[in-house]
């Protein structure tokens, strides 16, 4: 199952980049075995500055036909590690080719996005900024990986 991150805005080179690669990388190694990946982030720029509904319109246009869409919010459900790990496991386990987290902009998604969302993950009560919400989700895709394939990375 394919895995995709589709964010709004760009991400500067930096320690925030630099560990998205490091947990992509990882994602990608401990997932391959157990049918997950390649991990991939897709970013979006509203230049013309319309708003969520055009942020919804650019993020729409980077999501695969047919992939589960998860949206990264802060009404969304709180998992814990082990549960985000059967989440994945469940989509795959079900046959779905394509799996699309979003992430949006400063204002949140745009409501009709989130209406359209298999499903919604909060990282917490606290609001993170939107670079950090990357690294955080590329952190717990990997952990989810590690727990899947029952290497000692995760330890509850």
């Amino acid at each position: 199952m394919k895995v995709s991150i589709c964010a709004v805005g760009r991400l500067r080179s930096g320690p925030e980049a630099a560990l998205i690669d490091d947990y992509t990388t990882r994602f990608d190694r401990t997932g391959r075995a157990l049918g997950l990946g390649p991990l991939t982030v897709s970013e979006i720029e509203d230049r013309k500055g319309g708003g969520m509904a055009a942020e919804a319109q650019l993020l729409e246009r980077a999501i695969p036909k047919g992939a589960v869409l998860v949206t990264m919010d802060e009404r969304g459900q709180i998992l814990s590690s082990p549960d985000f790990a059967e989440k994945l496991a469940g989509w795959r386990d079900a046959g779905r080719s394509d799996l699309t987290f979003v992430i949006g902009g400063a204002d949140g998604i745009d409501p009709s996005l989130r209406a359209r969302a298999d499903f919604s993950v909060s990282l917490g009560k606290m609001v993170w900024p939107h670079m950090l919400a990357r690294v955080m989700l590329s952190e717990q895709l990997y952990r989810a990986a590690s727990i899947l394939a029952g290497s000692p990375y995760h330890r509850a």
